[in-house]
């Protein structure tokens, strides 16, 4: 009986697909208590994140820059449009300012009254000069001009309306009257200084005028016309001799 059991070998087919056989443990791993290979679990190496930058969205521009900056453009845009306007206006017109002087001055009253008021009455000559050949003046009403003496206004008066052409010089004879009070201390000091032959006066003029361009009449403005003058004394019912004489012309919109 023991002779028929026989071991018969096993016969591998060659055609049959090779599986191998994987060991238990891997080889160079070490087992854990429970049998199973340390590494049996694979850890997922960390990744370090990268954070994500998000673009911060375009600040909106409030109503009030929006405003200031149409503001500011249309300022810009107005003062273009003067420069060039006001460019094209002097090509044209060649505009040259009025020339003023003083030719002559005449006191007819000039006397200390009983409660020391100083009472005075002047008649000026001005010359008024307008060189330019296509530009006229107006001359409007509501013009003052005074006489001044060391800080005290002694007299003053107005220049009358006309209109002055294109190169015209008009003389204009004004008379001017005032009163001073307390003038005891102001007639001493002229007085000393008349001795000497040289009185300073300072005659100023304010005089609102139009400017015609052309056949275009412009706003009104003021002339402001500063003259200072030396005369050699204030006698009443005296020629006056005008020692030195200066004017500045002046433009106020």
């Amino acid at each position: 009986m023991a002779d028929n059991q026989r071991i018969h070998p096993v016969v591998h087919d060659p055609e049959a697909p090779h599986t191998p056989t994987a060991p238990l443990v891997p080889r160079g791993s070490s087992k854990s208590e429970n049998g199973a290979p340390a590494d049996q679990y694979h850890q997922v190496p960390l990744r370090r994140t990268i954070p994500v930058m998000h673009s911060k969205p375009p600040k909106k521009r409030s109503c009030f820059c929006k405003c200031l900056c149409w503001t500011v453009c249309l300022l810009l845009l107005q003062v273009i449009i003067v420069g060039i306007v006001g460019g094209i206006l002097f090509l044209v017109f060649r505009p040259k300012l009025p020339k003023y002087s003083i030719d002559s001055l005449r006191i007819t009253q000039f006397n200390l009254s009983n409660d020391n008021s100083l009472n005075a009455t002047l008649d000026v000559a001005i010359t008024a000069r307008n060189p330019n050949k296509k530009i006229g003046i107006y001359y409007e009403s509501g013009s003052q001009i005074t006489v001044w003496y060391t800080g005290t206004q002694l007299c003053q008066g107005s220049l009358p309306k006309f209109y002055q052409g294109h190169r015209n010089t008009t003389i204009l004879n004004v008379p001017l009257t005032g009163q001073t009070q307390n003038a005891t201390g102001l007639l001493s000091t002229l007085q000393a200084q008349q001795q000497t032959g040289s009185i300073p006066l300072n005659l100023r003029v304010n005089v609102p005028v139009r400017i015609k361009l052309g056949k275009l009449k412009l706003m009104k403005v003021k002339f402001r016309v500063r003259c200072r003058l030396v005369v050699d004394s204030l006698a009443a019912d005296n020629t006056i001799s005008i020692k030195s004489s200066s004017c500045k012309f002046r433009l106020r919109l």
